[in-house]
Parts: C-alpha cells; sequence; structure tokens
C-alpha cells in the first residue's frame, strides 16, 4: 500500500541531475533479451559461415587419424603430445570463431546500450541482496512477474518451434538416418538453420519489446514528487537564506574595501547629503579619474566624514554626482561623457591649492 501511494506521489519528470545521478552509480536500463538475442544471432553466424568448414577440416583431421593409424604412432610419451597437439589445434580452428563471435556479438550489445563504467555501489555488499523477504518481493513484483513472462515466452516459443520444425521433417529425418552420414548432417543442419531463422525473429521481436519496456520501467522509478523537486532545486540553487547572508557579507567586505580606498581619493563630489562619489586622479598616473567609492545616505555621510579627516577637497554638484553614482561602479574609470564636467572640478581643486600655497607663503 505504501509502495503504492508513494508511486502515486511521483507525478514529476526525473531531472537532468537525477537521471545523472542514477547512471553515475550504475542504475541504468539494461535489455537482458538483448544479451540473449546477441548470443543467438552469433551462433546463427557460426553455425551458417563458421561451422560447416571448420566441421569438414576436423572430419578430415579425424579420417586421416583412423584411416591411416600407422601415421600416428604413440609409442613415446612425445608422439602422444603430438597427436594431442594435432588434435587440439583442430579442436580450436573449430571453436575459436564461435567464442570470438560471443564475444563480439555480447560487447557489442552492452556497448549499443550504455558504454561500460566501473561502478563500486555495483560490487558493494548488500544486505538486501541475501534478504528473503527483499527477494520474494522482488520475485512477486511488476518486473519480477514480467521476467517471469518473458522467459515462459521464449520457453513456449522454442518449444513450438520444435515441435512444428521436427513434425514436417519427421520422415525426411528418418529417411536421412538410413543415409550417408553426410546427407544426415545437411538435413540436420537445414532443420537447426531454420529454427534458428524462427527463433531469431521472435527473440528479435522480444527485445525490441523489452528495451522499450525496460526504458519506460527505469524512467517510471526514478519520477520524482513535487517535495524531491522542491528539495533538489534548494540544493542545486543554494538555500535562499544562506544565499541572502552570503550576498550580505559580500557586500559587507565590498563596502569595508571601499570606504578603506577613500583616503587615497583626491576629491569627493557630493549631492550634498544623499549621494557622494570619491575620485581619485592624479595627473602623472593616470589619463582619467577613477572612482574609488561612491555611497548613498549613510555610506554617503562616511565618505564625507573620511574626506574631512584626511584633507580631501568635498565639491557640491548634486546632477553630476547623481550621474555618477548611477553609472559608474566603483574602481572604473568615468566616461568620456563626465570629463568635462570633472575637468572643471579638477580646474576649482588645483585653484584652490594654489590659493592655498600661497596663502601659506
Amino acid at each position: 500500500m505504501a509502495d503504492d501511494e508513494d508511486k502515486d506521489s511521483k507525478t514529476e519528470d526525473p531531472s537532468d541531475k537525477k537521471i545523472r545521478d542514477a547512471m553515475e552509480k550504475g542504475n541504468i536500463p539494461v535489455s537482458r533479451e538483448a544479451a540473449f538475442f546477441a548470443t543467438t544471432l552469433a551462433f546463427y553466424v557460426y553455425f551458417v559461415f563458421f561451422l560447416p568448414d571448420g566441421m569438414s577440416k576436423m572430419y578430415a583431421t579425424l579420417r586421416d587419424l583412423f584411416e591411416k593409424p600407422d601415421q600416428w604412432l604413440i609409442g613415446t610419451g612425445p608422439d602422444v603430445t603430438s597427436l594431442f597437439v594435432h588434435l587440439g589445434w583442430s579442436m580450436s580452428a573449430l571453436l575459436a570463431p564461435a567464442l570470438i563471435l560471443f564475444m563480439v556479438f555480447g560487447l557489442a550489445q552492452s556497448f549499443a546500450q550504455h558504454l561500460p563504467g566501473f561502478v563500486l555501489n555495483r560490487i558493494a555488499p548488500q544486505a538486501s541482496r541475501i534478504s528473503i523477504t527483499a527477494g520474494f518481493g522482488r520475485l512477486f513484483s511488476v518486473t519480477g512477474m514480467i521476467e517471469f513472462g518473458k522467459s515462459l515466452f521464449k520457453i513456449v516459443i522454442v518449444a513450438i518451434i520444435m515441435f512444428v520444425s521436427l513434425r514436417k521433417e519427421y520422415f525426411g529425418t528418418l529417411d536421412a538416418m538410413f543415409s550417408d552420414p553426410q546427407v544426415i548432417f545437411v538435413k540436420l543442419t537445414s532443420i537447426i538453420k531454420e529454427m534458428l531463422i524462427i527463433i531469431l525473429f521472435a527473440t528479435g521481436l522480444l527485445t525490441a519489446v523489452d528495451l522499450a519496456w525496460t526504458r519506460y520501467d527505469w524512467y517510471q522509478k526514478l519520477r520524482m514528487t513535487k517535495q524531491e523537486v522542491k528539495d533538489e532545486h534548494k540544493q542545486s540553487q543554494g538555500d535562499p537564506l544562506i544565499k541572502s547572508r552570503q550576498r550580505s557579507a559580500q557586500r559587507d567586505q565590498a563596502r569595508r574595501r571601499m570606504i578603506a580606498s577613500v583616503p587615497r581619493a583626491t576629491m569627493v563630489i557630493t549631492n550634498p547629503t544623499h549621494f557622494a562619489v570619491a575620485l581619485r586622479y592624479v595627473r602623472e598616473e593616470m589619463d582619467a579619474p577613477m572612482v574609488l567609492a561612491k555611497g548613498q545616505d549613510l555610506i554617503a555621510l562616511k565618505i564625507r566624514e573620511i574626506a574631512r579627516e584626511n584633507d580631501i577637497p568635498i565639491f557640491e554638484d548634486p546632477p553630476l554626482a547623481r550621474s555618477m553614482f548611477a553609472q559608474v561602479s566603483v574602481d572604473s574609470v568615468i566616461p568620456p561623457i563626465f570629463y568635462r564636467a570633472v575637468a572643471e572640478i579638477v580646474q576649482r581643486m588645483y585653484a584652490a591649492e594654489a590659493k592655498k600655497k600661497r596663502r601659506l607663503s
């Protein structure tokens, strides 16, 4: 009942992150029928293209062995070794293509479904794998019943194919049994080839259905509840409260660095009370003035206070202060649109400094 409720609550499609995490843990859709189909196809290829030639060579080897036994002396140990080596090479020539084909087709079907990967989670010991309760749950689950149905389908199909093929060839097989051995081999080859073609067609159809079902079932099991979607979104985007605190801390750090750079300014332009922009311009160092700090209300008040403490000239120009506060970022040179207005203030600053020097002298 709990499982049904859990499935009903999973109304959302799995996210890319959940699919990626599942695949990294080895949870991927794999059709078992694809392996069976690949094995059957490999056997058919071997049976049609390699077995006849291999059997002919093996037949020739055994015929020489039995018809000309005087050529194979077994009086000493090396003679016996030579005989077994010769038979071994003949047997290898017969069986090696089958082993290679099974390996190639098996790897091909595996690569066709998914690229191979090494996942430790798949080989790690788990108590659920040896649990009797969990085993019965898997056995009598929907997936277990579908696997049973597929196995039953294969057994029934193979049985029907064998019955129909042998029944049709019953009298022909009996006649072949009393004929030359080569005739028997040809007859059996024809029957087996026909059976393999029908089995290939049936298993191919079953594999296509199983591939679709496997991916559908895998996708359905990865579906998420609305709460899981929200939790994953929080994890990927970060907790809003924590991110807000981080942004606040970053703003405080940037504000402290900005305030610390105010003593390096050569002039401050104010609103006069709501905005303040601290500029640095030294003719020998830079081509255009640079904004070291800017602020509004309390920050502007702090900038003016530091400017007075460090004897930095303060100029009141409300339109220029508002415009520069809105358009120029900290640690950036002013754009050309402000050159003329700032140049007038620089001239006023230089004039004030010259007047101050004359007064002191």
